[in-house]
Parts: structure tokens; C-alpha cells; sequence
């Protein structure tokens, strides 16, 4: 995906975003973040949204702390999410393809990093916002889905701060059955490391939990999109093989959380 399809899928993310909220209202729990209520939910993606801009626009090489949360609340608080979400769409489609600035993940472009972040940011925060409501949350493109677990995986996941580890060489594979992605991800006392590989069809495990010619311990597979969910610890994982005790392991150590 380029910066533009980002800036595109980030707008509509979003908007619809801002639309659940409205219809869920401030008090509303946040099913997928249950210590959360919808304002907390707009406090913190409409603070990423700021902090993410003044990169790009101010050409900020180094790291700087966020603005902190605001106090609205109600109508001004969700006029106030929408307005930085306009101003950060705006600003990512108009910001010279060769503007420099900090990121943290490896791109090919201090702007393509950040159209991405921000697009992956505000798609999963926006399933959090439709979690607030009875029906069901949009969906992504499997292609969108494959590059989020690309950017975890590889990315999030691939740094020294990442918490998911065991005390012996595992192996755990993530593999999409409606795109040609599979990912394996190598665990062990030190940060993990992501491989990803065409995938090759349905895996056979022996009793050992061996898959073709990689030992692989636990597989999780399905479609992309609920495969990005779940490697974001939104939903259950769909298909699991093999060692189950890799996914708690997922569940219990993977989070992202803002510092």
C-alpha cells in the first residue's frame, strides 16, 4: 500500500470512528477495552492524532511527548476529535513525499510511516468504537489486514522492548487463509523474530507439532482481517494447532501500550 491508500483508509477509519461514538455516546463501555469508556477512547486516539501531526508538519527530528489527554467531554470533546483527525488527514495528503522527521518503525519513509501508523492506529481504535455498539464493526481489506500484521509482527514486535518471549526456541506461525501471507515468528528469551514467507496452503502437524520442513509449535490461521484483530487482542484467534499455550503467551505479554 502506498501513502495515499493510507491517507484514504486513516480518513474513512476515522470518520467512522467518530460516527460510533456519536451513536454510542460518552458513557458507553468500550467491549474490546472494557476499562475504557467512549471518552477515554476519544481522548486517547484524538492525542495521537496531535502528537503524530506536529512530526510531520514541524519537522520534528527527535522523540517529544504528547500534548496529554484533554478534559472535554460530550459534543465539544467529539468535535475535538474530529477536528485533529481532519487536520491530520490534511496534512499527511499535502506533506512533501520527501519530508524528514523522527519515527520508530522502519518504512520507507519518515511520511510513509506515518500515514501507515495512524491508519493502522485509527482502524483498530474504531473497531474499539463500533464495540460500544449492538451491531456488528466494519471490516477491513484483507490487504490492509496483511500489512497491520506486517507492521505488529515485524515491526512492534521486532524491537527490544517487545515482551513476548520463552525460555526455549518456539515457533509460532500466523497464516492467512484468503491472502498469500504467512508469517513465522520465531520465539525465544530474546525479542522475537518475524519471517514472512508466500504462504503454501493448509499446514499438516505431526504429534510433535512439526509443520513441512519448519518446526513449527503452534499455528494460528484464518482470514487476515480477523487474524489482525486478534494479533491486536481484540478477538479470539480463529483457527488454532498445536500448542495453545503460544496464544495465552500472545495474549498475556503482546500489548502495545502508550508511554
Amino acid at each position: 500500500m502506498d501513502v495515499a491508500e493510507f491517507v484514504e483508509a486513516l480518513d474513512l477509519e476515522g470518520r467512522s470512528l467518530a460516527a460510533a461514538a456519536a451513536e454510542a455516546g460518552p458513557d458507553a463501555v468500550v467491549a474490546t477495552c472494557p476499562d475504557w469508556q467512549v471518552r477515554d477512547l476519544l481522548r486517547h486516539t484524538g492525542m495521537v492524532h496531535r502528537w503524530a501531526r506536529t512530526f510531520v508538519t514541524e519537522g520534528h527530528s527527535a522523540y517529544r511527548q504528547d500534548g496529554g489527554l484533554p478534559t472535554l467531554d460530550g459534543a465539544e470533546l467529539l468535535a475535538w476529535f474530529r477536528d485533529g483527525h481532519r487536520r491530520l488527514v490534511a496534512s499527511l495528503a499535502s506533506a512533501p513525499r520527501d519530508v524528514e522527521c523522527w519515527s520508530f518503525l522502519p518504512a520507507p519513509s519518515p511520511l510513509a510511516f506515518w500515514a501507515r501508523r495512524q491508519a493502522h492506529e485509527t482502524a483498530v481504535h474504531r473497531f474499539d468504537a463500533q464495540s460500544a455498539l449492538d451491531g456488528t464493526p466494519g471490516t477491513v481489506s484483507a490487504d490492509f489486514a496483511v500489512d497491520g500484521i506486517d507492521e505488529l509482527l515485524r515491526g512492534f514486535h521486532g524491537r527490544s522492548r517487545s515482551k513476548v518471549r520463552t525460555r526455549t526456541p518456539r515457533v509460532l506461525r500466523v497464516r492467512a487463509t484468503d491472502a498469500d501471507a504467512t508469517w513465522t515468528v520465531r520465539l525465544s528469551p530474546e525479542p522475537p523474530v518475524s519471517e514472512r514467507e508466500p504462504a503454501r496452503g493448509p499446514q499438516r502437524h505431526d504429534s510433535e507439532g512439526n509443520a513441512d520442513d519448519v518446526r513449527v509449535d503452534c499455528e494460528v490461521s484464518g482470514p487476515a482481517e480477523r487474524l489482525y484483530l486478534a494479533l491486536w487482542n481484540r478477538v479470539p484467534f480463529p483457527t488454532v494447532t498445536g500448542d495453545e499455550s503460544l496464544t495465552t503467551l500472545w495474549r498475556e505479554t503482546s500489548g502495545i501500550t502508550w508511554s
